[in-house]
């Protein structure tokens, strides 16, 4: 019986020369070719379980597309150089299988040539489904605010219609979560969800992009391709940045939301599509109109239902809970980890953030890698956020916050907890002596008493009893107090019970 195989398409001699042995040494057959030989192995597609191709190629999102669609069922994964991530476009990503940095290992291979062998050539990996391979998108729309509730009102009243959906809101505030979420929620969630970003693509490109061509349709059409709306048939298809759509474009994606038609590039075939259209901008449409900058009756034909995202600033009040998601997003894909103090907490909460969830993200990943899995307090903020006073009042308000998220989701911090116990992490020698025979005022002197200074007294001593029952095991004696973990390493620190 022939050994499945695997072909890799890539430049680099160094990467193919060590992706065979890998693979050759886990039992397949092993296909190199460059970038300008490619065509010709998809013609027997055999035993082709899968297809690697490496980054740093001319013409990269060009070639990725074109292997893509020749490999149609067969999964393709793009390989790229690490810290690169943020370089390769959202249409790349979101037409390959995975996205992969380089070097990797045997540990990281393995599972996704399982994945291949489990699909057996028989899923459509060619877009992203509602069940795709990223957290299901409703647990993934963080909040508790008002605004975020009624968002997700919005979302269940229009979701099992096909009106059309406008999402508004700053970049970066999660308008493609919404629409996926919109997407998940609707009778079309087992059909693709195809994004597209309308001010990535360069105009004269968007029309081949949004409706396909035919072969020798322009310059460089080598063969025939499908656009997104043929991509996205029966499901949806997201519009992020239609305000940056040109003009030219705009009439006629107006007559293809009209009449439901359209026809590929240098063709005159035309083509019926069952698509619902979900567009999202960050710019203010109505000035766009005045500015003549965007078409008013494509305007109104969007605007059938209008979902409008707030910026992060003006919902601080969730920023706890999506620290606490980012961070278990991080773990999930094994980039990191980090934690943050109730302190460090309330000053994120007091910034404008003009960058939206976005810049959250970017800078929890930043901490992530200066601090790994280490506690990140106030003063470890970048300096931009050293200019912000905090109250005790704003750090029991976001210690709240973060612990009410904690034990709705949980995010696997029992099972960290488990490992550090078990591999004798989190144990400390305390200051003072541990000793359980304090007592307590039961009553209130008639001289009376200062209550934070007696709670204070009275919590470190609930705290070293704990300790020493535990044997200096703070995640033990954390269970013991019903806290978290990382809130009692704070409190060891603000005693000064540690060295």
């Amino acid at each position: 019986m022939a050994l499945p195989r695997i072909l890799v398409v890539d430049n680099n001699k160094a990467r193919i020369q060590q992706l065979e042995a890998v693979f050759q040494f886990m039992g397949y057959a092993v296909q190199a070719v460059g970038t300008a030989d490619y065509a010709s192995c998809f013609s027997e597609t055999d035993q082709l379980c899968g297809v690697f191709v490496g980054d740093g190629i001319e013409k990269q999102a060009t070639v990725v597309s074109d292997i893509v669609e020749r490999a149609n069922k067969i999964p393709v994964v793009l390989l790229i150089n690490k810290g690169t991530a943020l370089q390769v476009s959202t249409a790349i990503t979101n037409s390959v299988f995975q996205v992969l940095e380089w070097p990797t290992t045997h540990p990281v291979l393995k599972p996704i040539l399982d994945k291949f062998s489990a699909s057996g050539g028989h899923t459509v990996f060619t877009v992203r489904e509602g069940g795709d391979r990223r957290a299901p998108t409703a647990q993934r729309l963080k909040g508790k605010s008002q605004a975020i509730v009624e968002i997700r009102k919005l979302i269940e009243q229009v979701a099992e219609s096909d009106a059309t959906v406008l999402i508004l809101g700053e970049s970066g505030t999660g308008k493609e979560v919404v629409a996926r979420a919109l997407h998940d929620a609707s009778f079309r969630k087992d059909k693709p969800f195809v994004p597209i970003n309308c001010g990535a693509i360069p105009g004269e490109l968007l029309e081949s992009e949004l409706f396909g061509h035919e072969k020798g349709a322009f310059t460089g059409a080598l063969t025939a391709r499908q656009g997104r709306f043929e991509m996205a048939e029966g499901g949806t298809l997201f519009l992020d940045e239609i305000g940056d759509m040109p003009l030219a474009m705009q009439v006629k994606l107006l007559r293809v939301l009209q009449e439901r038609t359209f026809e590929r590039v240098g063709s005159n075939k035309t083509i019926h599509c069952d698509v619902r259209v979900i567009a999202a901008t960050h710019r203010y449409l109505e000035n766009e109109i005045k500015e003549n900058r965007f078409r008013e009756d494509l305007f109104y034909r969007l605007n059938v239902f209008p979902i409008e995202i707030p910026a992060l600033k003006d919902r601080a009040e969730d920023i706890p809970l999506l620290v606490n998601d980012l961070i278990a997003r991080m773990e999930a894909s094994n980039r990191g980890s980090v934690r943050m103090t109730s302190a460090a907490l309330a000053v994120l909460m007091q910034h404008d953030w003009p960058g939206n969830v976005r810049e959250l993200a970017n800078l929890i990943e930043r901490l992530a890698i200066i601090n790994p899995k280490g506690l990140v307090d106030a003063a470890d903020l970048p300096e931009k956020f050293q200019q912000y006073d905090v109250s005790e009042d704003i750090i029991n308000d976001a210690e709240a916050m973060s612990d009410e998220e904690a034990v709705n989701t949980k995010e696997g911090k029992e099972d960290r907890e488990e490992e550090e116990e078990s591999s004798g992490a989190g144990q400390i020698e305390v200051i003072g002596t541990l000793d359980s025979s304090s007592g307590a005022l039961a009553q209130l002197p008639e001289q009376g008493i200062d209550l934070k200074e007696y709670l204070n007294v009275l919590e470190l001593d609930l705290i070293r009893q704990a300790l020493n029952e535990c044997n200096g095991v703070v995640a033990h004696a954390a269970k013991r107090l019903n806290m978290r973990r990382t809130t009692l390493v704070e409190k060891l620190r603000k005693y000064d019970l540690q060295r």
